[in-house]
């Protein structure tokens, strides 16, 4: 009992303590060209944790972009911006407020649920294993899975699901960037639809493929964003004064070769060297010891993409034709149920230069060839961004679930499961 009142105290001290985003001015910013990205990066690029926060995930060259500003760094962020002839409106100026609001509608509808996880608010790690765990009782096709270890010694928690010997094998990772929680809330619908569902078609899918899920593969961040920081990004190793490397860009595939950045403050530090956090090499090492991976997806947000190689380079990759063509299969069923339009292109094209990520070392060191990065909800020019309303959880699930059973389907015609 003792214990328990300390460990209560501790988190009710963590909860009152968390970072907030007082004054912070959330600008809006159209990128006309891969020049102003690039002056962008570099504005941005301090040696300093939490003076800016990119809002999505790469700014998009002929699109609005948002980027969150501390309190006493507007004046030079401005300055900058009107010395380079950027064009800019604020759209929101204390951020705080946009994250209070939301986590007010989470509690309610995290209340609402009685503790049953039914994605109409967002999950904890601790839920989502425990849902994990669910599963597997519930489910003989359920294996458990251990896919690495973190940093702070929690375990990166998977399962894989499988009817027979022989299937090929799918490969579903959410959850890298902490923040991005409609990830890990539309990875696990989807585990949930290959096991329950009476639509044939799903069933199909459930039954002739072995399906790999890891639904938070940088655990440590996303407790960390549940009970400090609603916006953190890295994984949480320590790099002086700093914490944290982009796990998304560590990756040993042209590492640290474009896209990143070399400070550790930075929201996009690629690390001192591919495979620097334990996270990313741990989990490669588990998918590297799968022999039967036909498809990698990663699923992230923001932006309404469905992106694959190369990001490293210009050049197009041997199968750009087809993965072009699954790709635009996938973003048509994606967009039937609600017309929800997506982008599809090679990561080079259709956001702007960025290696280290794990797809595209999928493609590259493993030789998938089928390897796609999903970025969800919303489009890009919604304020909330990462912070996507609990009732956006299901429709995204939905159509984004629609999209992956077009890219399989498309994927068999080309004869990409052919043993």
């Amino acid at each position: 009992m003792k214990y328990s009142i300390i460990f209560l105290a501790l988190l009710s001290f963590g909860l009152a303590d968390k970072i907030k985003y007082d004054n912070f001015q959330v600008f809006d910013i159209y990128v006309k060209n891969l020049n102003e990205v690039k002056l962008l990066q570099s504005i941005t690029d301090v040696d300093e944790e939490r003076a800016f926060l990119q809002m999505g995930d790469t700014p998009m060259i002929g699109k609005s972009y948002p980027i969150a500003v501390s309190p006493k760094n507007v004046e030079f962020f401005v300055k900058e911006l009107k010395a380079n002839k950027i064009a800019y409106r604020v759209v929101e100026k204390n951020l705080q407020k946009v994250i209070e609001a939301d986590e007010i509608v989470n509690k309610r509808s995290h209340r609402r649920s009685n503790g049953e996880h039914d994605w109409t608010s967002y999950q904890t790690l601790d839920e989502v294993n425990a849902w994990l765990d669910k599963m597997v009782k519930e489910h003989k096709v359920l294996t458990p899975l251990v896919g690495g270890e973190t940093y702070e010694k929690r375990q990166i928690r998977g399962v894989k699901l499988s009817h027979k010997e022989g299937n090929p094998g799918i490969f579903i990772e959410g959850g890298i960037h902490a923040r991005e929680w409609i990830t890990v809330a539309t990875t696990t619908f989807m585990l949930n639809e290959l096991l329950t569902s009476q639509n044939e078609t799903i069933k199909d899918l459930a039954q002739n493929y072995d399906w790999y899920f890891f639904p938070s593969v940088n655990p440590d961040g996303y407790v960390y964003t549940h009970a400090k920081d609603r916006l953190w990004r890295k994984t949480r190793k320590p790099y002086g004064k700093c914490v944290g490397a982009d796990p998304n860009r560590n990756w040993d595939f042209h590492w640290n070769e474009v896209g990143t950045s070399d400070k550790p403050c930075s929201d996009i530090f690629a690390g001192p060297e591919a495979f620097s956090e334990v996270e990313t090499k741990s989990l490669s090492n588990f998918v590297k010891g799968l022999d039967d991976i036909k498809v990698y997806l990663a699923f992230h947000s923001y932006s309404q993409l469905i992106l694959f190689p190369y990001g490293y380079t210009d050049e197009h990759a041997p199968n750009h034709d087809d993965l072009q063509q699954v790709g635009d299969a996938a973003k048509d069923a994606l967009a039937r149920r609600y017309g929800t339009k997506y982008t599809v292109g090679n990561i080079y094209d259709a956001i702007y230069p960025a290696a280290g990520a794990s797809m595209e070392w999928a493609y590259g060191a493993l030789d998938v060839k089928l390897a796609y990065t999903y970025e969800l909800r919303p489009a890009g020019n919604e304020l909330f961004g990462f912070v996507l309303p609990p009732e956006q959880i299901i429709p995204t699930s939905l159509e984004t679930l629609d999209s992956v059973v077009a890219l399989v389907h498309e994927g068999e015609k080309l004869g990409y499961f052919k043993q």
